[in-house]
């Protein structure tokens, strides 16, 4: 389990740089099987269900989890799939806040 999981986020309202790539890299060797965009804007991470019902549970734990962090990632569904991507928008980056969240989406996928 990463260290990651164990951190709340914090509110980020602009005024903080965003994370350079290195150490959004560094980060990333933190989480299972993320990938960071040419940018080092945003991460993402697909995922494959065997059916609606399972991707739907899974949604709504990250639904929760987002609300419970106040930080929501951009999530694309259909039957068997979901995609997510974490940006921290006020900043036009990434921040801890999107690993922290990350981290957290890794272990509801073990669930």
């Amino acid at each position: 389990m990463s260290d990651l999981t164990e951190k709340h986020c914090e509110p980020c309202e602009g005024g903080i740089a965003a994370m350079d790539t290195n150490r959004a890299n560094e980060q990333l060797q933190k989480l299972d099987q993320w990938e960071i965009d040419v940018n080092s804007k945003k991460i993402s991470k697909q995922f494959s269900f065997k059916n609606f019902h399972r991707t739907m549970s899974f949604v709504n734990a990250v639904a929760w989890v987002a609300n419970q962090e106040n930080h929501h990632p951009d999530i694309e569904l259909g039957y068997n799939y979901c995609n997510i991507s974490l940006t921290t928008h006020a900043i036009d980056g990434l921040s801890v806040n999107d690993f922290i969240v990350a981290a957290k989406i890794d272990v509801i996928e073990k669930l």
